[in-house]
């Protein structure tokens, strides 16, 4: 019998004598790793036999790891990274798409996915088994090449560990135990019910496993103390901290709810749930002192050891958080947003890219789809709601902050029945000074209503025109109206929900730069060992934790503002995941900590947009003004509007029919993880179907 897809997945897939085409391209990533030889065609024989072959064979594992923006709907692309299919920030609370050419809207909110269709992440669609049987080629093969030193022979093949542990927990976090291969199958052994799923234990200790063996051959980080340790150069290349840092994650996962538990989320009755393919079988508190484990050695590593005396100004021994250097909104934002995106950042431990420019020059990239409103991962009312007011009080909706909310000066604000600006300070009928009164974080993952358009990409200053998302507004138009007295968002906008995406979407600086996306960072690691802190009950380890990721950001500490974290464990990993949310948009968490901690009430909870009108002050009464700002108004000098009225409206289109479901069925809880494909269940080698599927 032979295996189309795990086993002999690679359409370039080498074996002895066997041949093939190499591409020759500039940047030489996925199917495209070696460069042509003579004749045009390349033996394994030749591979290994020359070091240079064998590098460019690694960099095409590279080229086929996770990453995370859909851009293109070109074929052979993973299926994650076509736009055509979509994002798990999606599936989420945060995020509401609205164009209908995606798979989240036709099949997820819907309800309709089936065993017969890819998920997002797809289980033999994403390239994970190509890169799994080339890493397991290129260490079978690395000890016959001529030419390399053994301190890069050890490095290559650590590396490809790392690669194949990676693309496993790719898997793994969505679908659960999996197939345990451990040698480049060719396709024809024959007999592979040896290979049949395997129980999270086992998977979970296969992925530690090789990245504990590939940590002690990899550098701490790429930080430029030498020629051939510069960030330029190496940047995306796996480094020990990376390994680090996808073992902590690893190990969270696992010793989350949906995996250790008492109790399966099923029920119990499923072939998974029997033969511990979806859960470990049992509850061990110790799984959550492995994953905290975990973290301590990342930190340690770091020259961090204790987690109870870091500071916000801690210099790591690489690795830390981006520092604002100016304490204002602007300031802040510019930290955060420099932490995530440049390349080389000291913030980000592990990132992917792809071969293609970000903008309007690289065909599909992701500032595109955003750009034209197709893609535009519009962040519903539930998300805005989970950011802060700028002092760092808890904001609830309707209700003004009791703390003082201060400027760069420390000049006391008031919002004024506003929630995202400060009522402008005008001169005459001009407009000379506004403050942004939230959770500085929230500009930098939504556009909102007043946010100015134009960033310094050098200085992180905004000026000049605003986001006028009110209805009527220059950007906003007509995205949300009413029809017949019902209020309704309107598809394929940039601003369905009253709100826009900006993470990862930025201005024409990134054009003609590729684009890459952060697999794992500094501030993900500083709330993972926050939570497993937690978990293990070191309460003060664990809020100094997340005090650090606030404090860069300007808000004051989390018990300052809810007391009751100190005490109350559960209460505190509650406020954990919504500063994960805040923190780390548009990088999967938000999914991850929805099914791992089995949050179905998520899923069913019913998502909002936001309805604003524009107030006019007319003869002392505020009067409805559904005109645009830019244009008239602006030419004359009146001064910029601030004053409006938020509605909260149920969102429409589409409304997802878990909405109106019990969160407590099965038909809801087999959304936890996703369907394995029929196509692979038939063959007969041990795939068993994930519970409701």
């Amino acid at each position: 019998m032979k295996l189309q897809h795990i086993f002999n997945a690679s359409a370039i897939a080498l074996v002895s004598a066997s041949m093939f085409i190499a591409c020759t391209d500039d940047v030489k990533v996925g199917d495209s790793f070696v460069e042509k030889a003579p004749g045009g065609t390349v033996t394994i024989d030749t591979v290994f036999n020359s070091a240079e072959y064998t590098r460019q064979f690694l960099t095409g594992i590279y080229g086929m790891q996770y990453y995370g923006l859909p851009f293109s709907n070109a074929s052979g692309l993973p299926t994650s990274q076509n736009s055509y299919q979509g994002k798990l920030d999606g599936l989420t609370d945060c995020y509401q798409i609205h164009w209908n050419g995606t798979a989240i809207y036709n099949s997820y909110y819907s309800n309709t996915l089936s065993a017969n269709n890819d998920a997002l992440i797809g289980f033999t669609s994403d390239k994970v088994w190509e890169a799994v049987r080339q890493g397991y080629l290129l260490l079978e093969n690395i000890d016959r090449v001529p030419d390399l030193s053994d301190e890069e022979r050890a490095s290559i093949a650590a590396q490809a560990k790392c690669l194949i542990a990676a693309r496993y927990f790719d898997l793994f976090s969505v679908y659960g135990g999996l197939p345990i291969v451990d040698k480049a199958y060719t396709g024809t052994e024959g007999d592979y019910t040896n290979l049949k799923r395997a129980s999270i234990e086992k998977t979970v200790n296969y992925m530690v496993g090789l990245l504990d063996e590939a940590i002690p051959h990899l550098r701490w980080a790429w930080d430029g103390n030498t020629t051939d340790t510069d960030a330029y150069n190496n940047t995306g290349r796996w480094t020990a901290a990376g390994a680090r840092a996808l073992k902590a994650k690893i190990l969270l996962i696992a010793a989350s709810p949906l995996y250790n538990a008492n109790q399966p989320y099923f029920g119990g009755s499923t072939q998974a749930e029997q033969d511990s393919l979806v859960w470990y079988g049992n509850y061990d508190q110790q799984r959550w002192v492995r994953a905290e484990q975990a973290c301590r050695e990342f930190f340690a590593a770091n020259g961090e050891s204790d987690p109870t005396s870091l500071s916000l100004g801690t210099a790591g021994k690489f690795y830390q958080l981006n520092q604002a250097t100016e304490k204002s909104a602007d300031g802040y934002r510019q930290a955060y947003r420099m932490g995530y995106i440049l390349q080389g950042s000291k913030e980000v431990i592990h990132s992917t890219r792809v071969a293609t420019v970000y903008g309007s020059q690289g065909t599909y990239a992701w500032w595109n789809w955003v750009g034209i409103g197709r893609n535009s991962y519009c962040p519903t009312v539930e998300y805005m709601e989970m950011f802060p007011w700028s002092s760092g009080e808890p904001f609830v909706f309707g209700q003004e902050p009791t703390s003082a909310l201060l400027n760069a000066s420390n000049q006391r604000l008031n919002a004024d029945g506003q929630i995202f600006y400060s009522p402008v300070i005008k001169v005459g009928r001009r407009t000379m000074a506004k403050y942004a009164i939230r959770d500085p974080r929230l500009y930098e993952n939504a556009i909102v209503n007043g946010q100015q358009i134009t960033l310094d990409w050098t200085t992180g200053k905004s000026s000049g025109d605003i986001y006028e998302l009110w209805t009527g507004g220059n950007d906003a138009g007509q995205n949300i109206a009413k029809t017949t007295g019902e209020i309704v968002e309107q598809l394929t906008f940039k601003f369905s929900t009253g709100m826009g995406t900006i993470k990862y979407y930025l201005g024409e600086e990134y054009h003609r730069k590729y684009m890459h996306w952060v697999y794992l960072s500094y501030d993900e690691m500083l709330l993972m060992w926050a939570e497993t802190l937690a978990q293990t009950g070191n309460i003060a380890g664990a809020l100094n934790c997340v005090n650090r990721v606030r404090a860069r950001v300007g808000l004051g500490n989390l018990e300052q503002y809810t007391p009751a974290v100190s005490s109350d464990k559960d209460l505190l990993i509650e406020e954990i995941l919504r500063e994960r949310a805040c923190e780390l948009g548009m990088s999967n968490n938000r999914y991850y900590d929805m099914i791992r901690y089995k949050r179905s009430d998520w899923m069913c909870k019913e998502l909002h947009g936001l309805k604003i009108t524009r107030l006019q002050n007319v003869m002392g009464e505020y009067v409805e003004n559904y005109n645009p700002y830019l244009g008239t108004d602006k030419d004359n000098g009146v001064a910029e509007p601030d004053h409006f009225k938020y509605e909260k409206f149920t969102l429409q289109n589409r409304r997802r029919v878990m909405w109106d479901l019990d969160p407590n069925s099965n038909e809801v809880k087999k959304w936890f993880l996703f369907p394995l494909p029929v196509t692979e269940l038939n063959k007969g080698y041990g795939i068993v179907q994930n519970p409701g599927w």
